[in-house]
């Protein structure tokens, strides 16, 4: 959930973070940073997290007559 409570503090969506490189960020509080630290400065934002792709359904335990009436 992208507005849940607790949210586990990231560099990689703080509002004070700008993506550099992969796994880079340059924090207007801490300086440069990787996307695992974490600081007493966090504040969520929302618009930077991407949530995790789902799970692709597999088919393919069905067969034919299953869709049928």
């Amino acid at each position: 959930m992208l507005f849940r409570k607790k949210i586990s503090p990231s560099c990689s969506y703080c509002i004070h973070g700008t993506q550099l490189d992969d796994g880079q960020f340059l924090c207007s509080q801490k300086g440069s940073v990787s996307d695992k630290q974490k600081c007493m400065a966090f504040r969520y934002d929302p618009v930077k997290r991407i949530p995790v792709k789902a799970k692709a359904l597999d088919f393919t335990k069905y067969e034919q007559e299953d869709y049928s009436l």
